[in-house]
């Protein structure tokens, strides 16, 4: 197959570019591709940091190369979108059989990423990070990771409100009723990652905190969820005034047309496509951090459906539960990716992205993706470790919402650890800790939203039984973890899982 990409490739007029994987101060990579596909060339040089070689004042030896051959999709793949990792001696190979930039120009570098950290002791988190500055001037980072669909890109967004300004944070899907919040005074908000973060090891220091950086140099934003004009001022306002051409996806356009991003192109269902996508360089976006952070807060996105005694499911997450390092890790080990996926559309019900949420793109194994995970989270004693569920709590539909709002309450409440004052044990051990109080810019959210199970529609009964799903998809994901090569304290984590640990047995383990 590689001697047939190549004798394919000989045959065209080609792009040869040079980049950086991982962005600035990445590794040096090098991109073959058909002249004719030079979009691809173009969202790639967006994506990663494009290098101009003639300015080079040092040897150029790629430790990645990435091969573009799109035919291939369909003589010899049945029209899949095949991604081919190849690591040789000399550089890490990716074969890109089709054109769409994110499972090899995106998604591919990022395996590159994972590669080269597995050999070095260090992970490439998936998630984004955003630097959250209080109407006080009180700052908190937080990075939010989860699989795809998880949030990580609506962390950096100003919270989307109603024509009266008022942040919808659910509506009651039995009665209709919807609660909002009004929001006057809301933090300021400095982007620092939107899907890749490097951690690399000479980043780390003694704060006891995980350090990380950008790991690419432009983001290839999904904006399914802009859906009319005015959603998210700063997107629009880069999109639409831009600076300099952009590539966009699923969006419809027409030559020499300006692109609405909330114009989503019509899939042969007839339904808007759930993946339009624009490639916006890291220098076009506003108060941009280029410089490694210390993390404050980590967090962890699922989506949720709705759960009700009728109809138990698992989505029984409270707006914010807090939860001790051990869980921390056992919930990066499973990494759901939860209700209606936007990126998945052949899977129904639960399903794992796998370690770290990055497993699709990863080449190594398993378990040593595991092992740097918990080394992480075991040095990064002075991170605090939340989740935060997105599309339903119980009867509610909250879309987004409870990030925005727990992001308020996080940044208020600063980087020290949470109270114990405010916290609950949660019914379900490996949700940790419910919230008992969350006030946002004065108001307080009501304890249905905290504390699931208090909604009649829900009760204990649709909460044990939606904990029960969500323990045992737990419970078989975990297991593959249990080899030789695990690390001695990962193994009593995952058994007390097993064994239906306790929230104070996970306490006491990390």
């Amino acid at each position: 197959m590689r001697k047939e990409t190549m004798d394919w490739l000989s045959r065209h007029d080609l792009i040869v570019l040079p980049f950086l994987a991982g962005g600035k101060g990445g590794y040096d990579a090098l991109l073959v591709c058909p002249v004719n596909a030079a979009f691809f060339a173009t969202g790639l040089a967006d994506l990663q940091y494009f290098i101009n070689i003639d300015e080079l004042d040092r040897q150029f030896k790629p430790r990645a190369i990435i091969y573009v051959a799109p035919p291939f999709r369909h003589t010899h793949f049945e029209g899949k979108q095949v991604v081919v990792h190849s690591r040789q001696d000399h550089a890490h190979e990716v074969f890109s059989y089709n054109l769409y930039p994110g499972p090899s120009a995106k998604k591919g570098v990022y395996a590159v990423l994972l590669d080269i950290g597995e050999q070095e002791g260090w992970v490439t988190a998936h998630t984004s990070a955003v630097r959250v500055v209080t109407p006080y001037q009180n700052e908190t980072v937080i990075m939010h990771e989860g699989a795809s669909g998880g949030g990580k890109s609506e962390i950096l967004e100003q919270a989307h409100t109603d024509s009266e300004g008022m942040l919808v944070l659910g509506e009651n899907l039995n009665s209709g009723e919807i609660d909002r919040l009004a929001l006057s005074e809301t933090c300021e908000l400095l982007p620092i990652c939107d899907d890749m973060a490097t951690c690399y090891t000479y980043l780390q220091d003694d704060s006891g905190k995980l350090v990380l950086t950008d790991g690419e140099d432009g983001w290839f934003l999904r904006v399914d969820n802009i859906k009319k004009y005015g959603t998210d001022y700063n997107y629009e306002d880069i999109t639409i005034h831009t600076k300099e051409p952009l590539v966009f996806f699923n969006v419809q356009g027409a030559p020499g047309s300006t692109c609405l991003i909330w114009e989503h192109t019509i899939d042969s269902t007839g339904k808007p496509c759930p993946n339009p996508r624009v490639i916006i360089p890291r220098r076009l976006i506003p108060n941009i951090q280029s410089e490694p952070v210390a993390v404050d807060v980590r967090s962890f996105g699922v989506r949720m459906p709705p759960s009700t005694k009728k109809n138990p499911n698992y989505g029984i997450m409270g707006l914010m539960q807090v939860v001790p390092p051990a869980l921390a890790w056992l919930w990066r080990l499973v990494s759901p990716r939860g209700h209606n996926n936007p990126s998945i559309v052949d899977t129904a019900g639960m399903s794992s992205e796998g370690v770290g949420s990055y497993w699709p793109f990863a080449t190594g194994k398993m378990v040593r993706h595991a092992n740097l995970l918990l080394d992480q989270i075991k040095n990064a004693y002075n991170t605090n470790y939340v989740l935060i569920p997105n599309q339903h709590i119980g009867v509610y539909k909250v879309g987004f919402a409870p990030e925005w709002a727990a992001r308020e309450f996080l940044a208020r409440v600063g980087a020290g650890p949470i109270k114990k004052s405010f916290l609950t044990p949660a019914r379900c051990a490996i949700l940790g800790y419910n919230l008992t109080d969350l006030r946002v810019d004065g108001q307080y959210v009501r304890k249905t939203y905290l504390q699931p199970e208090m909604q009649p529609e829900l009760g204990k009964s649709g909460y044990d039984a939606g904990a029960k799903i969500l323990t045992d998809f737990f419970k078989e994901e975990v297991k593959k973890y249990l080899t030789d090569d695990l690390d001695p304290q990962g193994r009593k984590i995952i058994e007390c899982c097993l064994n239906d640990g306790t929230l104070e047995d996970y306490e006491a383990l990390l």
